[in-house]
């Protein structure tokens, strides 16, 4: 793909996977943004908000059609991704600027995370390798806005080296010991989680060059939580909000719980402040619990937002058995006058077995108009 401005004839309907970076991140819509597009293509919008942007794979699928993105996420580490992919036009990270950071590292480097996770998630020397990368992050040069995109496409390589090299790619638990144990594996990739940590930090980081896109409009990437993004006129409201199952424990509905390390990278220098050393997984302290994963709050969550951009189409990536039901999302859609169509699809998530079954799991897409 060139890296030049596309023309809008190139931007057309063609829409393939390859077409956006690979990720592990957990209910990423990467696999089925095929699918998503089939059901918009025809309409007409420009401006897009992206509310809960994680992965950026649909912010991206948009930003590639021609649309100007607004990408939101309430957590620090996903809004350097948002800057990276989304707001990011032409900036890239040196082949010079890669060796640096991935030249050999010593027990010199060693910095917090090597003291304070010890055994917990990543094996010694991988702790090691987080620290000097964190470090050599803040040696890099050049002008601020491609320091602040180069930064970003750095962190973006650590953040996706740290998911691949996690169990279940997640920090809801700290069970190195299943990387570690010398077991028979009936699930897991051995392979990715002994390759050395450097070499899946450069595959990311060139992979992340490679997909650098120079949009048709200017992208941008915010940082608020949901609930307080600042108000603005945008002609498509785009919601895949955190899966809440009804009557169910929702482990991993909790963002902040799975990626708390990740957050921590992000804010590397007040870390040490804001870990609770009371609790086991040494998570981040989150003084205000979001409205989004609790099933007693976020059908109030969901009313609010649709009333502050009444006047917008929204499209809710949802899926069956949740909290609120796609029947109550509807109802509060129709309300404000909006023509309602649901679309379904098979769509198996890794961790997300609906009815104990994963030949159960529907992905639906709600489109309001």
């Amino acid at each position: 793909m060139s890296h030049s401005r596309r023309s809008a004839e190139s931007r057309k309907k063609l829409f393939t996977i390859d077409d956006t970076p690979t990720t592990r991140y957990q209910g990423s819509k990467r696999k089925i943004l095929p699918w998503i597009w089939k059901h918009l293509e025809d309409r007409s919008f420009r401006t897009v908000l992206d509310v809960f942007g994680g992965t950026g794979s649909v912010s991206y699928l948009f930003k590639r059609m021609g649309k100007q993105v607004t990408y939101n996420d309430d957590m620090r580490w996903n809004y350097f991704v948002g800057t990276a992919l989304i707001e990011n036009d032409n900036c890239r990270l040196s082949e010079q600027e890669i060796a640096m950071l991935t030249q050999p590292i010593s027990d010199a480097d060693s910095a917090f995370v090597t003291r304070a996770f010890r055994g917990m998630y990543f094996k010694q020397r991988e702790n090691i390798w987080i620290d000097a990368i964190i470090s050599r992050l803040q040696k890099i040069t050049g002008s601020p806005d491609a320091l602040r995109f180069k930064v970003a496409l750095g962190y973006y390589g650590l953040f996706q080296t740290c998911l691949v090299k996690r169990p279940f790619n997640l920090f809801h638990r700290a069970n190195l010991s299943i990387r570690t144990a010398n077991v028979e594996r009936t699930f897991g990739n051995k392979t990715t989680w002994e390759k050395p940590f450097q070499k899946h930090f450069r595959a990311f980081v060139e992979e992340a060059n490679s997909f650098i896109i120079d949009g048709k409009y200017q992208c941008k990437a915010v940082n608020h939580d949901a609930s307080n993004i600042p108000k603005g006129n945008f002609d498509l409201i785009y919601l895949d909000p955190p899966y809440v199952k009804c009557g169910a424990i929702n482990e991993t509905s909790d963002y902040s719980r799975c990626y708390h390390f990740l957050e921590g990278l992000a804010r590397y220098a007040d870390w040490p402040h804001l870990i609770d050393y009371s609790n086991r997984l040494k998570a981040i302290s989150m003084p205000n619990k979001s409205l989004w994963i609790d099933p007693k709050q976020n059908t109030i969550a969901f009313e609010q937002l649709f009333e502050k951009y009444a006047g917008s189409m929204f499209v809710v990536s949802y899926k069956k058995y949740g909290s609120p039901s796609i029947d109550t999302l509807v109802r509060m859609l129709k309300r404000r006058g909006k023509k309602v169509n649901v679309h379904t699809k098979h769509y198996k998530y890794a961790l997300n077995q609906q009815n104990g079954s994963a030949k159960l799991n529907r992905e639906c897409l709600i489109v309001a108009e």
